[in-house]
């Protein structure tokens, strides 16, 4: 059986906790530093709790210490990856290979995404070194991520699902370092691809004019999961560690109910990786959540229409279109039903996105707060957000329940109870019943609210017929909760000590590294980073891009290019382009970046015009 994992954000304890309840069968969390969400930090003792409460359930806590280091912060790295290891974390994300050489506890690493894993070398490379799990880049499509799994097969592949996309491969994006000093690859990314830019030509002609050119529409992979699963990915990851908790809530019980959908198709190949099912108060819609439009990206090669370009917001559902305008209010074509407060928007005809709130709801007739300005018969309305579905998610919104069988049995001296190998017993006297006791039995036993366990059943021998005191009976609940609860969290994968010493003598012996550039792309930041690369036979290091100003710099390598999405690639189908390259975006500002057309690699790269 192999065990599939839906894995969730978690931008802090609550949101934490909402995914375990929703279905995750692990979550990625940040600590206070060095995880690649700068505004996502959490401190260990709330990472403590969340370990607690997961394990309940075999969910595992992944956190992220998947930013570049600098040589003064690499011993407060080292001490929180102890401190993380002490409290039972089970794995954290790593792109900085200085932390190789670290004196590190006992803990599995996992390759983050910004260590740019898109070929089968990189992942062999990284299994050669030590790492237990690699998250293959966003960009691969479903052959290209089977193609690794047949060559390493024994690496868990995890990939990307759900949230937004990053437009450059993840680690090689510097424009918002190089723009505004604030370093992706530290964890504060100024979106520098959701800004508007002028496309200008190489004889100053203008393409585009202040459009959303880098901005891409949100990943949703949820009708391609079994695709996935085949290729041979077994971690399915949801994007959004600043998310809030009902985007956690609705996009953890949408995958987690699919997931189990396709394992019962499949029950004799594939389980659940956590145990426990969930119960949900609401229907799960992604469209009602945060999104930007959808895309599958390129699971099935390039795609048209993967970008946003009018506006880098989320839009929402589609809710009809805009019949008639009065005054003070407007009506709606369309069969959705709307609530008072309820946020719609729409894009004008400056193609510009307006938002607006309704003061009150009539049917669909909506009489917004201030009528906007820009609105006409015929526009196309989309609500971001529903009220009525958020007054849902704002309470208790799923139960996760262990279900669980029980057998009694008497001992020599007492009775015991199991729940498979877990076995508990009591002192009590054999009392034969004078009337059947087996209902009362199973009622007492049955009693496990506030415990994340259900009682699914109760087994007797054949000729059991004792009286059992409700106290001893409560004792033997108490019991078995409190021996289940401490089988759960023994069984969740505890790194055996020999990681260690494998993974140091990995990083000690030279691997094959022709594939990799010796440039700024390393993220070198520090002296343990670069002992490392020495060692493994390196020699022309250059220190990072946040330590180095690069004249005419690399800045992004884009698998989205305008060329195409503008339909001018001739080698897709488009028409051949009139203007002379190369092409510039051009920021409000003035700033401009020159573009580089890689058709062989299919790619695109952004370059500073310095």
């Amino acid at each position: 059986m192999i065990p599939l994992e839906l894995l969730a954000p978690a931008k802090n304890l609550a949101c934490g906790i909402a995914a375990v309840d929703h279905g995750a069968d692990a979550v990625y969390i940040g600590a206070q530093r060095f995880g690649a969400r700068a505004a996502a930090g959490n401190s260990i003792e709330d990472i403590h709790h969340l370990c607690d409460y997961a394990h309940q359930f075999a969910v595992k806590v992944y956190v992220t210490v998947n930013t570049i280091i600098y040589d003064d912060e690499t011993d407060a790295t080292e001490q929180l990856i102890h401190q993380l290891a002490d409290i039972g974390v089970d794995a954290i994300l790593v792109q900085d290979m200085g932390i190789l050489q670290m004196n590190l506890p006992p803990i599995p690493l996992h390759a983050s995404t910004q260590t740019d894993n898109r070929s089968a070398e990189k992942v062999k490379w990284l299994s050669e070194l030590g790492f237990q799990r690699v998250v293959l880049a966003r960009e691969l499509s479903v052959d290209e991520i089977a193609a690794i799994h047949r060559e390493i097969p024994d690496m868990p592949l995890e990939v990307f699902v759900h949230g937004a996309l990053c437009v450059s491969y993840s680690g090689l994006c510097y424009a918002s370092q190089y723009c505004f000093n604030r370093s992706a690859n530290r964890g504060s990314c100024a979106q520098f691809c959701r800004m508007k830019f002028d496309l200008i030509d190489a004889d100053g002609h203008e393409i585009e004019h202040q459009r959303h050119l880098l901005s891409l529409k949100d990943m949703n992979q949820i009708d391609h999961l079994e695709e996935l699963i085949q290729a041979g990915a077994t971690s399915f990851k949801i994007e959004g560690r600043l998310k809030d908790v009902s985007y956690v809530k609705n996009v953890v019980a949408a995958y987690s109910q699919r997931l189990d959908a396709i394992i019962a198709k499949h029950a004799d190949e594939y389980c659940r990786a956590s145990q426990g099912h969930c119960t949900y108060s609401f229907t799960p819609n992604l469209n009602k959540t945060f999104n930007r439009g959808f895309t599958t990206y390129f699971l099935h090669g390039r795609q048209p229409d993967i970008f946003s370009p009018d506006t880098p917001k989320a839009m929402g559902e589609y809710v009809g279109y805009v019949k008639e305008i009065r005054r003070d209010s407007f009506n709606v074509a369309g069969t959705a039903s709307f609530a008072n407060g309820d946020g719609l928007c729409f894009i004008n005809q400056e193609r510009e996105l307006e938002g607006f709130r309704v003061n009150r709801a009539e049917g669909n007739r909506l009489y917004p707060q201030q009528m906007p300005q820009h609105l006409h018969a015929g526009m196309a309305l989309y609500r971001n957000n529903d009220q009525d579905f958020e007054r849902l998610l704002s309470r208790q919104s799923s139960e996760r329940k262990i279900p669980v069988a029980m057998y009694v049995d008497t001992t020599d001296d007492g009775f015991s109870l199991a729940v498979g190998e877990v076995k508990v017993s009591i002192v009590c006297e054999h009392q034969q019943a004078e009337k059947p006791q087996q209902e009362n039995i199973i009622r007492q036993l049955s009693k496990l609210g506030g415990t994340p366990y259900e009682c699914v059943k109760v087994g007797f021998p054949d000729d059991f017929n004792y009286f059992i005191p409700s106290s001893f009976l409560s004792e033997l609940r108490h019991l078995i909760v409190k021996e289940l609860q401490t089988s759960e969290k023994s069984a969740c994968f505890r790194p055996e000590k020999r990681l260690l010493s494998t993974r140091k003598e990995a990083t000690f012996t030279p691997k094959s590294t022709t594939f990799l550039r010796e440039s700024y792309e390393l993220n070198i930041s520090n002296r343990l980073a670069r002992d490392f690369y020495t060692r493994q036979g390196l020699s022309a290091l250059i220190p990072a891009f946040e330590l180095t100003h690069q004249r005419n710099a690399l800045l992004m390598q884009c698998k989205h290019c305008l060329r195409y999405s503008l339909g001018f690639c001739v080698k897709h189908g488009g028409q051949k382009p009139q203007w002379r390259e190369p092409l510039v975006l051009r920021l409000g500002d003035g700033r401009r970046f020159r573009l580089d057309f890689d058709c062989k690699n299919c790619q695109m790269n952004v370059y500073a015009a310095d």
